[in-house]
Parts: structure tokens; sequence; C-alpha cells
């Protein structure tokens, strides 16, 4: 078996959404302060680095981070190479059979530099978030800072995929990753009143890809 972590760092260097809070660090407890421990306090948007948009997001009455279906974060994924194109359409998976894919990540990025805020950044079209929905995709992520494009006001995407169910995941790192078949494990925090979570997202390679299906919460 062979991990492929697909994170962001997330430190006080990490870019955010301009306007966003900044990633903030300090120290509770030093032992070079004389403390027997060193005790860290973070301070961060739930949407740095590499996270998961919760429904609430865009939804008034939806699904906290800690609500959102863990079987959505955890089972068969395949990774499509979309490298170059602004948005992300239906071509960038014909020959795909979604519906047994379930999970799928775009790669549109060939360098991620986690300290800058991309100037441009591909999207996904609202007819092909529709398309994905419609197919009982689970979840879609992307190398991106966000689904959407940077100026969108009304988040088509977003709300498509909330709509039909769709778990989102953004600011992946798969630069390294090969296009193909994987596990994807990218579990939320369990944020109660949150509308997204930062998460350690990974790829497992070599492993069973059968998807477990929905399970206890």
């Amino acid at each position: 078996m062979r991990i492929h972590d697909i994170s962001q760092p997330l430190g006080t260097r990490t870019a955010t959404w301009p306007g966003d809070r900044a990633v903030e660090l300090s120290w509770t407890m030093r032992q070079d302060a004389g403390d027997s421990v060193n005790v860290a306090a973070l301070s961060t948007s739930v949407h740095a680095g590499t996270h998961i948009d919760a429904f609430l997001h865009v939804m008034r009455e939806g699904a906290t981070a800690a609500d959102m279906p863990l079987d959505a974060y955890v089972g068969r994924c395949i990774v499509v190479d979309a490298v170059g194109v602004e948005r992300v359409t239906a071509d960038a998976i014909d020959g795909i059979d979604v519906g047994r894919a379930q999970r799928i990540l775009f790669r549109t990025r060939a360098v991620i530099d986690e300290t800058q805020f991309p100037k441009r950044f591909a999207h996904i079209d609202v007819a092909l978030a529709r398309e994905l929905a419609a197919a009982g995709v689970r979840l879609v992520g992307t190398d991106a800072p966000s689904i959407d494009p940077q100026d969108s006001k009304t988040l088509d995407a977003h709300h498509a995929f909330a709509a039909g169910g769709v778990a989102i995941l953004e600011n992946v790192v798969l630069s390294h990753v090969l296009p193909g078949e994987y596990l994807l494990v990218a579990l939320p925090l369990r944020l109660a009143e949150a509308d997204g979570s930062p998460v350690r997202a990974v790829l497992l390679e070599g492993v069973t890809t059968e998807d477990p299906g929905p399970g206890p919460q």
C-alpha cells in the first residue's frame, strides 16, 4: 500500500481566500518558558488549506461539518487530469463511469504553492456539476481554492452539488498523483456549528477500492 498525502500544509504561511481570516498560531504553554509541555493555539478559517465545504456553506439550513455523511469522504475515488483548462466540463469525464467512481478529484494545476493564492484557477461548469449529481456521485474535489469562479456571487456549482447531496473537497494537492483509481480518506473534523472543516486528505494506492457503501455515522 502506498499513501499519497494530498493535503496542503496548514500554517501561518498558508494563503487564504482574499478577505478571509489568516491562519494564526500562538503558544499557550512553552517549555522554554518554564512550562512542562508545549501547547499551541490555532485561529483559522475553516476554509484554509485543504478543506471540505459543508452544505451550510451555501444553504441556510444546510448540514454543518459535523452533520455531513462520513461515508462521502471515504471510498473509491477517480483522479481526473484537467490541467490547462479554465472551466472543467463534461469533456473531462469522457469515458469514465462516474456512477461507479462515486468520488472524483479534478487535477487542474501542475504546480501548487500553498503560500500564494492563485491569480487564476479552473472552476467546475454548472452543467457538469448537475450531471455528476444526477449520476449519484458522492463527492467532487478540486485542487483549486473553489469549485466556482473567484468572482461568482451565485456559486452555481456549489448550489448544484448541495442540492444533489454531493460533498465538496477543495484545495487538494494532486501535482504528484497520476490519474487513476484510488481509495480516498478525507474526514472533516466534527465541528458542530461550522460550514466547513480542514481535513488531512490522503489517497491510498494498492488497496481494494471496492466502495463500502453507506454505514452508521
